[in-house]
């Protein structure tokens, strides 16, 4: 399973980088206004230093305003996936960017009518938005079963991106499903590398050491 860092923060993007654990970024309007600064110049510096997959959002509700921003999102590098919302404009522009080899991300699904529309329109991913879905009663990790089961049934090649993860818990559902790719807020992630058994057997090593190299002065680590 791929995992996404769903965030415009640089020094968020840089650090798990730099840890070998992103496949890619996912990022829209609202998390580039959270980070100010000129988003243009967040954009194409998030498509530098990340080598796989970056989806940015267009922001426009019109066909020719999507296909306009996502010719224009696409120029900031080759691995630029295009995010279109799940509507009929979208879906339209889904399509003719596909076919023109932009690649597109359809976001905001709730339903698996909304996915197997999505990958109709030829959509490389298919963004399903769990916890918003849980914050409402239901169960949003129902969502991707049934869309897995969908894909699974008719090959269909767009790939489900797990998307408004709230906690580490939503992760290992995703994988157990068979997700093809999670996309998660910084926390979480920092959360997922946390556990305190890591931490207190990491301190009974350390205190050990200590007390051996306390008891054996010319040793060294």
């Amino acid at each position: 399973m791929k995992i996404f860092l769903d965030t415009a923060n640089l020094d968020a993007i840089k650090k798990y980088n730099d840890m070998g654990l992103l496949d890619g970024i996912t990022t829209n309007p609202s998390l580039l206004a959270k980070e100010g600064g000129d988003p243009q110049k967040t954009m194409k510096e998030i498509s530098t230093i990340i080598k796989g997959d970056v989806s940015l959002e267009v922001v426009s509700t019109t066909y020719d305003g999507m296909i306009e921003e996502g010719k224009k999102l696409r120029e900031y590098g080759n691995n630029v996936i295009v995010k279109c919302p799940m509507t009929g404009d979208g879906l339209r522009a889904c399509k003719s960017l596909s076919v023109e080899g932009i690649p597109v991300n359809v976001t905001l699904v709730f339903s698996p009518n909304q996915a197997l529309l999505a990958a109709k329109a030829g959509a490389k991913y298919v963004s399903p938005f769990i916890g918003r879905l849980d914050d409402i009663g239901h169960t949003g990790m129902d969502l991707i079963k049934e869309i897995k089961q969908i894909f699974t049934n008719y090959n269909f090649k767009t790939e489900i991106l797990v998307a408004s993860v709230r906690h580490p818990q939503h992760v290992v559902d995703a994988g157990k499903i068979g997700a093809d790719v999670v996309t998660l807020p910084p926390a979480v992630l920092e959360k997922m590398l946390k556990h305190t058994l890591t931490d207190k057997g990491l301190k009974a090593f350390l205190d050990d050491w200590e007390r051996l190299q306390a008891e054996n002065p010319d040793l060294k680590a």
